[in-house]
This record gives C-alpha cells, sequence and structure tokens, in this order.
C-alpha cells in the first residue's frame, strides 16, 4: 500500500468561487458589478452599507446610477461630462481613482471616496466598481499639506534673502568679483531660485488640494491662448535644439502663422491654463533629447476641446505611466536621474484641469515619446457671446472706485465767524498754528470743498 495519498484539488472551480465570495464579503472596500446594460448584478456587503440601499436584494437589478450618487469633492453636483464615472461606465472605459463624495441613501451623510472601473472582457462584458472609503487617507494628507505648508512659508524667507544678496554679488554695480567666482555664485543663484520655485510649488499643491485655490471660470478663446503660450517657450526650444512647432506636426512657427486654425471656445481659468501648459511644454523640452519635435495643438471635441502638447523624447514605461499624475512621483531611469525636478509638475497639472471640469492623460511609450492630453468643456459660439455680454455687463455695472480727496492747504482753511460747540480742554499751540473751523466747514474741507 503505498504511503502516499492523492491529495484534494485545492484549486478548482468551485473552491476558487467560494474564496472569492469570502474574500468580497469581508474586505472593507464596496464592489458593485454591473452588466453591459449597467444594471447591477452583484453588490457585496460593503458596498451596501456604503451606499445606503438596506439591502443587496433592493440593490440587484437597479440601474448602476441609482446605487452610488456623488458629489465633487468640493461637495457640489456633478454635470454628466464632470462625473467621470458616467463617462467611464458610458464608453466601457477603466477608470482609476476618481475621488467624490458618496452619498449615504438612508443618512445622506456624505463620505469621501475613492471610485475605480474596471471592464471586464467576456464574460457578459461586466464592468467592476470598487469604492474605498478614503476619510483616514484625506485626513493624514491633510497634516502633511499643513507641515509642508508652514515649512514652504518659513523656508522662503531665508531663501529670498540668499537670492537677494546672490543678485547683489553678481551686479558689476555693487560688486567686484573675478569670473572664477562669478561662475560659482551664478550656480548658487540657479539653485537658490530652484529651491525657491520648489518651495512655491509646494504652497500651490497644498493650497490647491485644500480648496483655497478656486478657479475664476471665463469665456476664452483657446486657440489664440495655447497659440501664445507655446511661441513664448519658441526661444527655449532652438536653446535645447528642439523643433516646436504649434497647430500641426508640419511646418514651423513661420509657416503656422499664415495657416488659418479653427476658433475653439472654451470656459476656463486662464491662469490656471497657463500653468498647465507651461508644466506640459516644460517638461517635453526637459525630456527630448537635441534633434527631437514638440507639437502643441488645440480642436473641437465634441462639447469639448483638446489640447495635446506631443514630444518625440525618451516616453515613459507602461509602468510609470500609471503614476505620472500622482504627488511626488518622479521615474526612476538611467535617463531619468540626471534630469531635475519636483515630482509636482503634472499632479498641478491633473489638480488644476480637473478644477476647471476636465481631465487629463497621457499616452506614451519608453523610447518612443510622449502625448499629453487636456480635456475641458467647450463653449459653442452662441453660448461664448452670451458670456462675453454678460462679462461685459458685469463690467460696466461695477462701481467705480472712489476717488481720495487731495489733502487741502492750510491756506485754503478760513475762520469761520459761528463758534462750535464747546469742546473738552485741547493742549496748548502755538498761536499762529490756532485755526477755527465750523462743522459744516470742516466737512466741506474734509471732502476737499473749501468754503
Amino acid at each position: 500500500m503505498s504511503i502516499f495519498k492523492p491529495k484534494k484539488n485545492q484549486n478548482s472551480p468551485s473552491n476558487n468561487a467560494v474564496l472569492s465570495e469570502l474574500a468580497l464579503r469581508y474586505i472593507h472596500d464596496g464592489v458593485i458589478i454591473a452588466d453591459k446594460n449597467n444594471t447591477v448584478c452583484f453588490i457585496n456587503p460593503a458596498a451596501v452599507i456604503m451606499t445606503g440601499c438596506s439591502s443587496a436584494e433592493n440593490a440587484i437589478g437597479l440601474d448602476f446610477g441609482l446605487i452610488i450618487k456623488i458629489e465633487s469633492k468640493e461637495g457640489r453636483a456633478l454635470a454628466e461630462n464632470e462625473n467621470h464615472l458616467i463617462q467611464a461606465m458610458l464608453t466601457n472605459q477603466p477608470l482609476d481613482a476618481f475621488q467624490a463624495l458618496l452619498i449615504n441613501a438612508s443618512s445622506e451623510k456624505r463620505v469621501p471616496v475613492s471610485i475605480s472601473v474596471i471592464p471586464v472582457e467576456g464574460a457578459g462584458n461586466n464592468r467592476i466598481i470598487t469604492l474605498r472609503n478614503i476619510t483616514r487617507e484625506l485626513a493624514e494628507e491633510s497634516e502633511q499639506a499643513e507641515f509642508i505648508s508652514t515649512a514652504s512659508h518659513e523656508m522662503r524667507t531665508p531663501v529670498a534673502t540668499i537670492d537677494g544678496y546672490l543678485s547683489l554679488t553678481l551686479n558689476p554695480q555693487t560688486a567686484t568679483i573675478d569670473e572664477r567666482a562669478r561662475g560659482y555664485l551664478t550656480a548658487a543663484e540657479k539653485a537658490s531660485k530652484h529651491l525657491g520655485k520648489l518651495f512655491q510649488d509646494l504652497l500651490d499643491v497644498t493650497k490647491l488640494d485644500d480648496s483655497k485655490i478656486r478657479p475664476n471660470l471665463e469665456p476664452v478663446e483657446m486657440t489664440e491662448l495655447i497659440k501664445s503660450i507655446t511661441e513664448d517657450y519658441r526661444l527655449r526650444a532652438e536653446e535645447a535644439k528642439l523643433k516646436l512647432t504649434f497647430g500641426s506636426s508640419e511646418g514651423d512657427f513661420t509657416d503656422v502663422n499664415r495657416k488659418m486654425h479653427p476658433v475653439v471656445y472654451g470656459f476656463i481659468d486662464i491662469n490656471f491654463m497657463r500653468e498647465i501648459m507651461d508644466n506640459l511644454i516644460e517638461n517635453a523640452i526637459k525630456y527630448t533629447p537635441e534633434g527631437g519635435s514638440i507639437y502643441v495643438n488645440v480642436r473641437a471635441d465634441g462639447d469639448r476641446f483638446l489640447v495635446n502638447v506631443t514630444d518625440t523624447g525618451i516616453g515613459i514605461s507602461a509602468d510609470d505611466l500609471m503614476h505620472v499624475f500622482q504627488k511626488f512621483y518622479r521615474a526612476d531611469n538611467s535617463d531619468t536621474r540626471t534630469i531635475g525636478g519636483t515630482g509636482l509638475g503634472l499632479y498641478i497639472v491633473k489638480q488644476r484641469t480637473e478644477a476647471m471640469g476636465g481631465k487629463v492623460w497621457a499616452e506614451s511609450a519608453f523610447g518612443e515619446g510622449s502625448t499629453f492630453y487636456v480635456s475641458l468643456p467647450r463653449l459653442s459660439d452662441s453660448e461664448y457671446e452670451k458670456r462675453m455680454i454678460m462679462v461685459q455687463n458685469r463690467m460696466m455695472q461695477a462701481p467705480t472706485p472712489a476717488v481720495s480727496a487731495a489733502p487741502i492747504p492750510p491756506a485754503q482753511i478760513v475762520q469761520s465767524a459761528s463758534p462750535v460747540q464747546p469742546a473738552p480742554p485741547a493742549p496748548p499751540i502755538p498761536p499762529t498754528q490756532t485755526v477755527t473751523m465750523s462743522t459744516n466747514q470742516t466737512n466741506n474741507n474734509l471732502n476737499g470743498e473749501p468754503k
């Protein structure tokens, strides 16, 4: 008789199904599975509690939108084009870590969650929706942001002082130094300015995370705006021996200036848009070797407009591409280690874009260049005209700032025949400086109306 007995197959389909069910039942994240018609066909206990739908039986067979009700992180209602969950479900596209407030149907309480969608090929084209409570994470991030903000604010003062003294030292009118020392001090000044930029980025990130910076949206013609921002980088690109083109992948700025581009209107914050483009174009210049090309374009895309910055640079690996918009993340390879950066630029791009109701993503392969896309709400011609009229009316109705009255020379103040009411005794003053005025004369003189 053999001492070896056949073991039961622990990887049998039935056993795997039991283990999967146990995992879904006891994990803290909510899991909802919807079919191709967006109908809920599975919901785990955590999702039942988070959504407040009372029981799994009540949720099965309903549209996912009736179960998952969300608001923006700031607590405002989301338009359909701003609701990335709905967009992912309608287009059968993946969604990664979309932050929103989940509304509990029973208690009406709002809980911050991170929402992901994973399309499953085959198996009825189901979509797996996960809901992760991020209350604790946000609290920890808030503490970190407060520390970063305080530290950055305190360190900016000594850095500014260092920068000021370096500038004075390098100024031939205020100091005399030899060329060797000038080289050292120039390098120190460059490092000081870089450090100041880092502190400013840290402060901007913490303010945006705390929703202290809100977008000031206004109607804007996007083609000319993006073109002008791109032209600001023409000399930088030439110094780096790169070809920078706006509007297409052919020609140069001289050619492009003679071409007609379609007019595209947007409703955006101009300062936010400039920050977005600055970071994307600077990155393209930084990560594209000499002789490469950078293409910037803007075009209409249905009810949205699409801006892209494409380069022929070193590219991004598939693993790094999943994390490039995370705070402080930098790809770590032999090509990037020698290139400076804070890991905040693309995070700022993402935050600024989402604050305006948009979406940003990247397409790249290592060694084959990259394209970054920014998609934002677009205005039709009539909507643009209406909003421009509203802006003009608001400017016309704005109160004119009061002009301060000019100080009245003492010679214009004359004595009054009408004495004023007795006042408490005042300290004696020289007789030549004594002036008596009535109440009416005092008011007139303060308003710049001499009697």
